[in-house]
């Protein structure tokens, strides 16, 4: 309703409905909230860094198996342009260079299947990064707990179990159990003592191990030469040396010194008893190269060597830690009460803390100056809210639950936080 004036000069008021439009004003956004968003958006450099390393890898792949079988294809043509051989022999040579055209068109479907579903992975990564917002932040942010819990199933090799979880939560897109169960058939091997799959692994992705200057597979052809010469028989190291010459020679220009320290168990042999040598033929070599192949698969793919829940566990545990906290009277709602965390916290500095906080043992609550703490007459501290309830209850008795002392409410001598 609006209350215009008479233009002609009258004085009376005239009313003159109109419609009120109203504009809801829009959310804003705390500023504090905005720099939380935007600082947990940086810790998610792996939830998108994975997925696109594992597409171009995938891309390269294919890019090389297509090159290398047309170049077979147009040299076979080539061969039957210039030859004179027979009509059948001629006929059957197309036949079988159809048959790998054929082939060649399969696995270029199938290659691009792979890439449009990674491809889609990606997106869906961006879309839910981009989703983030101060009304679905809940939502969100529980997602994201399952995929940090995922990520930790998948490096404990509990496959089914986060495979099971990402199904039910609808985020397969936004995990990676395939490139995990790529690593584990790896690690599986290793532990097996076989390096096949490491070295097929290497020869993979070996444009990106030699950028990044890895010589994982070198030690790899180093603990299949020690294996050649534990065997001990006069055939075995005839083979060792006939594998260092077709295997470990091209690596003597930057590794010189190792190579030469393992050469030399050509000498020593397994059952020597100098420790330089005999450390190189204990199975513990072998743990080595499971730990070693982790570091360069994290590395290859940009994921953080310490599982997501580790590294945000002890990001909380950082701002907890106190030297109390390893006492043995630490109260068991302290995290570090648990010997887990306890180990998790171990390599963690203490938390500085600019001003000492009193908790009531009674009633976990902080003791401040709206609840000041009270002394009994054993030296005990307890919050006055907490001794006030338990008076109440017992006719104004106060029983210590520390030492079981009982003692009148009046007793209690009230205590000053400076």
């Amino acid at each position: 309703m609006e209350i215009d004036s008479a233009t002609n000069g009258n004085s009376d008021a005239v009313m003159t409905e109109s419609t009120a439009t109203i504009t809801p004003s829009p959310v804003v956004v705390p500023s504090s909230r905005s720099n939380q968003f935007t600082e947990s958006l940086k810790l998610e450099h792996q939830l998108l860094r994975v997925p696109f390393e594992h597409y171009k890898k995938t891309i390269r792949t294919n890019h090389r198996s297509f090159e290398k079988e047309v170049s077979t294809i147009v040299n076979g043509v080539g061969e039957l342009a210039d030859s004179d051989w027979s009509k059948d022999v001629t006929v059957s040579r197309l036949t079988s260079l159809v048959t790998r055209l054929q082939g060649l068109k399969r696995k270029l479907e199938e290659g691009s299947n792979v890439e449009n579903l990674q491809a889609q992975r990606c997106r869906a990564r961006i879309d839910h990064l981009d989703s983030v917002d101060v009304e679905n932040i809940t939502e969100w942010n529980n997602t994201k707990l399952k995929r940090i819990l995922v990520d930790y199933m998948l490096r404990m090799s509990y496959f089914e179990t986060a495979t099971k979880l990402s199904e039910s939560s609808n985020i397969l897109d936004l995990v990676d159990i395939d490139i995990f169960r790529e690593a584990k058939k790896v690690i599986d091997a290793l532990k097996n003592r076989e390096v096949a799959s490491a070295l097929a692994w290497c020869a993979d992705n070996k444009t990106r191990l030699k950028k990044s200057k890895s010589k994982f597979e070198f030690q790899l052809r180093l603990q299949e030469f020690i294996e050649l010469v534990r065997v001990d028989t006069a055939d075995s190291y005839q083979k060792a040396i006939q594998y260092a010459r077709k295997h470990l020679a091209s690596w003597g220009a930057t590794h010189m010194n190792e190579l030469q320290h393992v050469l030399a168990t050509l000498a020593f042999k397994s059952t020597t008893e100098c420790l330089k040598y005999k450390v190189l033929f204990e199975p513990q070599q072998w743990n080595i190269l499971v730990d070693q192949f982790k570091q360069e698969f994290c590395k290859l793919y940009g994921m953080t060597m310490e599982p997501l829940l580790n590294i945000y566990l002890q990001a909380g545990l950082s701002a907890l830690k106190t030297p109390y906290g390893f006492e043995e009277g630490c109260t068991k709602e302290d995290p570090l009460s648990q010997e887990n965390f306890r180990k998790l916290a171990l390599p963690l500095p203490f938390s500085k803390q600019h001003h000492s906080k009193l908790v009531c043992y009674i009633s976990k609550e902080l003791m401040d100056t709206e609840n000041p703490p009270q002394v009994l007459p054993n030296g005990y501290v307890y919050s006055t809210k907490a001794l006030k309830e338990m008076a109440e209850k017992n006719g104004g008795t106060i029983t210590c639950p520390r030492t079981g002392l009982v003692c009148n409410y009046t007793e209690l001598v009230k205590a000053y936080i400076s």
